[in-house]
């Protein structure tokens, strides 16, 4: 819903105490999530988790569709595949993948913290030949994108051949303060996006929206597409 007013000088540090506020109602405190950003961190990966407010919305989706079965592209220390990993039922999985080793091995080290390490699986290497190499007996419930923007297009589209007809992919940081449609900006990341939405807009299967955010990842947002 629309508001009457918006401050364009609102910044970053605005944006996180937003967030901040509202997670203060919804969002627990969670000393395991607390262990995983910070052993993530020590373990010097990046700081480019999704936010609490970005992992608890995947896990409602997760649970509102009661996935049994999800496909995570670009793990990173685990943060996500932990919100979306704890909304599966007993007989649940979800396969990550990740390109880096270490990586893999941080995110490892999460998931047994997080009591997960049966239900989170990573397998490593890179993502889309990760991707090509599955054939699953069933297919996924839910795909959530979230690695090298230049190769979402291929990520999309073997993901749309693994998820189930009614399944949901949700693929991550297709705004990137708002450049995406400044044709100006031709970084091949960007691109890469801007191939993803032309690809989708010729595809009769897939219904699609892009929802723009803003919060304590500055101001991007992500696309929400069902396979038809």
């Amino acid at each position: 819903m629309a508001v009457s007013k918006f401050n364009a000088a609102t910044s970053v540090v605005d944006w996180a105490k937003s967030d901040a506020y509202h997670n203060s109602f919804l969002i627990p405190n969670d000393e395991v999530l607390d262990f995983v950003v910070k052993n993530s961190v020590d373990q010097g990966l990046p700081d480019i988790a999704v936010s609490p407010a970005q992992g608890k919305f995947l896990n409602l989706v997760a649970q509102s569709i009661g996935a049994k079965r999800i496909l995570e592209v670009g793990t990173l220390g685990g943060y996500s595949s932990i919100w979306m990993g704890r909304a599966l039922s007993e007989d649940g999985v979800l396969v990550t993948l990740e390109l880096n080793e270490h990586h893999a091995k941080v995110a490892r080290e999460n998931f047994t913290k997080a009591g997960l390490d049966d239900k989170c699986k990573v397998v490593i290497g890179p993502a889309y030949e990760s991707m090509t190499s599955l054939q699953p007996r069933i297919p996924f419930d839910l795909v959530f994108i979230d690695a090298d923007k230049r190769t979402y297009p291929k990520y999309f589209a073997e993901a749309k051949r693994l998820v189930k007809k009614g399944g949901i992919i949700i693929v991550d940081n297709v705004v990137r303060y708002g450049q995406v449609n400044d044709l100006s900006v031709g970084d091949i990341d960007t691109i890469g996006i801007r191939e993803l939405l032309a690809y989708i807009k010729e595809d009769k299967e897939i219904e699609a929206t892009t929802i723009a955010t803003v919060g304590e990842r500055a101001f991007d947002g992500f696309l929400y597409a069902i396979r038809k």
